[in-house]
């Protein structure tokens, strides 16, 4: 049985469901909580490769200049998205963040047009059109520019072009991320210590134990998707995506009563209408492609036999 589609939505409803996970850590201020996710992430990513022996291959694979320009970018982008992402979550702004990871599919496609020069077909440029619609007027109704929304969509759109150059695997390039950060975490840390602001060790032993299993709930949903992404189409992957942003609307509005009005549901409407114009469009091109595929090769059969 491929377990691949199983291993993706685990990874996808463990990102959809950790807006609970931070709120149990609502005590603790968003920059400290972020030093202690790199922290504790890096500790238990190092422990994974010293366990499987893998220590002198990642040691050789990020001696390179190159890798480590490249996963400096990484890191940073993925720094600010971590660090607004627990913001927006602990400061009551779940919709808002949810928002962020439903236009991030279409903000990767504009990105990749932009710096990549890559062609997009009349259909994506409509669902394109539909999401800034939806943005556009999110910011007329708020009054202002939903700012977590699209740092979330352009940071982690900026992420995910940086990983498509960069030469590592998910385990070997997230620890080479987090070890690249740890060491302003640790002198951060160590300053809110050193004033007693400092969370761990002051706030009770469940804040501690949270703070500490931030790492694994880190690592374990992204080597998950790692596992996920070799054994299950691109398509499939793109489809599963939703049930993180989903979930987390979800949360925003039946569960911390976060306010959904008039004017966010017609925002959010364009948004979700460019999404399913954009999947729909993708997945009739897929199947085109395919048929296209499987028509050439039966002419290059039917070819090889008539010579024979």
């Amino acid at each position: 049985m491929n377990k691949g589609p199983w291993y993706a939505v685990g990874a996808y409803a463990a990102w959809g469901l950790l807006p609970i996970y931070l709120k149990w850590l609502q005590h603790v201020p968003a920059l400290q909580l972020i030093s202690h996710r790199v922290l504790w992430s890096c500790v238990m990513l190092c422990g994974i490769i010293l366990f499987s022996r893998q220590w002198s291959a990642f040691r050789v694979a990020v001696m390179a200049p190159r890798v480590l320009i490249v996963y400096v970018a990484a890191a940073m982008l993925i720094g600010v998205n971590w660090l607004v992402y627990v913001w927006g979550v602990n400061s009551g702004f779940i919709v808002e963040t949810s928002l962020g990871y439903f236009i991030n599919p279409l903000v990767s496609v504009l990105l990749g047009v932009v710096l990549f020069h890559e062609r997009l077909r009349p259909w994506q440029w409509v669902a394109i059109g539909f999401a800034t619609a939806g943005v556009v007027y999110l910011t007329l109704a708020y009054g202002r520019v939903p700012w977590i929304s699209l740092t979330l969509a352009f940071t982690f759109g900026g992420y995910g072009l940086v990983k498509k150059i960069g030469p590592l695997g998910s385990l070997y390039g997230l620890t080479l991320e987090t070890g690249i950060l740890l060491v302003p975490a640790l002198l951060y840390l160590s300053y809110c210590d050193s004033i007693s602001e400092g969370a761990f060790l002051r706030t009770g032993a469940v804040s501690d134990m949270l703070l500490v299993g931030i790492g694994l709930v880190t690592a374990v949903p992204l080597l998950m998707f790692a596992s996920a992404a070799p054994r299950i189409p691109l398509s499939l992957l793109g489809v599963l995506q939703y049930i993180s942003p989903t979930l987390q609307f979800l949360l925003g509005v039946l569960v911390y009563r976060e306010p959904f009005t008039l004017s966010q549901f017609i925002g959010f409407g364009s948004v979700w209408t460019g999404l399913i114009i954009f999947g729909t469009e993708g997945f009739f091109a897929h199947r085109a492609q395919a048929a296209l595929s499987e028509q050439i090769k039966t002419i290059g059969k039917k070819r090889g036999v008539d010579k024979v």
